[in-house]
């Protein structure tokens, strides 16, 4: 393939290129206080986002990546708090299990209990979720009042998610959110300060839907 400029790829072989990339990420990220387990997910996050500061900064509950498998392999849906979360998840993994990625922030209902209350869709998104999808893998990359809604709702004992990513990205409420959820006793992947986003999140869940997969 003749790309007609100076720079030559070092390969065009789509699995080449993440084997190789992957092998960069972590000889440049060097020594990390992750475990096995864990690192699987900080490669492909700071694969999506060529961010090591980011990765760096993931925080994992002791039980998160075992819960997130357990919870897709035994068909529990996943919800997104956005339809770039919801896109961007590989569906086939999960849904190999019985499980589905669900999406209610545009959903009329949501939309006009939103409206009647005067608050955000993504708030009222998360009272209608954990209706739906009790023991389920909550993946939020965008809306941190998405994010303290479900934190609240487990507080109270009206959520029981079987893992919580929570990525959101952003200036207002993001940061403080993702400490929010790191104070809780539940299975959670979040990260310190403002950085996060609808793909890192994708990145996070789509590397425990991998793990999941390779147990068959």
């Amino acid at each position: 393939m003749d790309f007609r400029t100076d720079f030559k790829p070092m390969t065009v072989q789509p699995q080449e290129i993440e084997d190789l990339s992957f092998q960069i990420i972590a000889d440049e990220l060097g020594e990390h206080p992750f475990t096995e387990e864990q690192f699987p997910v900080v490669q492909r996050v700071i694969h999506a986002s060529a961010d090591f500061d980011l990765g760096r900064s993931l925080v994992f509950h002791k039980d998160a990546i075992q819960a997130g498998i357990a919870a897709i392999r035994s068909g529990k849906k996943v919800v997104a708090d956005v339809q770039m979360v919801q896109v961007g998840i590989s569906k086939n993994r999960i849904e190999k299990y019985g499980g589905e990625v669900n999406v209610y922030i545009s959903d009329r209902d949501v939309m006009e209990e939103a409206k009647r209350l005067n608050t955000t869709r993504a708030i009222i998104s998360m009272r209608k979720a954990i209706k739906e999808a009790d023991g389920g893998i909550y993946c939020i990359g965008n809306a941190p009042t998405a994010l303290l809604e479900l934190i609240r709702l487990v507080k109270e004992g009206e959520a029981k998610p079987g893992l919580v990513i929570g990525m959101p990205v952003g200036f207002v409420s993001a940061a403080e959110s993702k400490e929010e959820l790191a104070k809780l006793d539940i299975p959670f992947i979040t990260n310190i300060g403002r950085k996060g986003g609808s793909t890192v999140t994708v990145a996070a869940l789509n590397a425990i839907s991998i793990m999941a997969e390779r147990l068959d």
